[in-house]
């Protein structure tokens, strides 16, 4: 039985079957966590999908996000710096989930519903100190949701928009992550352990920063 938590592109996927369907279920129906934050903007969900579009991951910074970032990239600036590895690539000066890719190794833009739902996910062994991604360039949302070689793991994640009362938007951000064979869910549960208070500081950082984003896109419509 998958653990909860909580309470917790190509456009490959964008038709629901039902009003209740979620594009993530189809992706990735049984996993291993969950973890699921929730906000309320005060904007209705036209205005809060359009900002949702043009939020700018690579732009959500705290105080504890990029320090903890800086930490995560030690042990590679010193394999490199030691000559035992190559430079890690920068990280990209844009991060939107939107239009046909992420621009971030590993990752990819798996659907969309519009105005209620984008998904997106990635192919790793994030569980190392160094972490290793698959190469998901050409890799299809069903390709995605039937990937079961072991040694990896999968990350599935959305953001889900829902009316609440008139002019407000209920806004869900959920990420899965799934592993292929027991060694593999071994040392993500022990990684999972260590990393989950952060991971749920990082997705409570991107809804702030999206309720933000939606909230100045709404003033600037009224002053216009």
């Amino acid at each position: 039985m998958a653990h909860r938590d909580r309470a917790a592109v190509p456009h490959g996927l964008t038709q629901v079957a039902t009003v209740n369907e979620m594009l993530i279920d189809r992706l990735l129906p049984d996993f291993d966590v969950t973890l699921i934050e929730h906000t309320v903007v005060e904007t209705d969900v036209a205005t809060t999908w359009a900002a949702r579009e043009d939020l700018d991951l690579a732009q959500v910074h705290t105080p504890l996000l990029d320090a903890a970032l800086f930490v995560r990239d030690v042990p590679a600036k010193m394999r490199a710096r030691s000559g035992r590895a190559d430079p890690a690539p920068p990280p990209p000066a844009e991060l939107k989930l939107s239009g046909d890719g992420m621009g971030l190794d590993g990752w990819l833009i798996l659907g969309e519903v519009d105005e209620r739902e984008v998904a997106f996910g990635a192919v790793g062994r994030f569980w190392q100190s160094d972490i290793q991604w698959y190469d998901v360039t050409e890799m299809t949302p069903e390709q995605f949701a039937a990937f079961d070689e072991p040694g990896w793991g999968r990350i599935a994640a959305n953001f889900s928009l829902r009316p609440y009362g008139e002019a407000r938007t209920l806004v869900s951000y959920e990420a899965r992550t799934a592993t292929s064979d027991p060694d593999s869910a071994r040392k993500f549960a022990r990684y999972w352990r260590l990393v989950r208070p952060f991971v749920g500081h990082i997705m409570r950082a991107a809804l702030a920063a999206l309720a933000r984003e939606a909230q100045e896109r709404a003033r600037r419509s009224v002053r216009a």
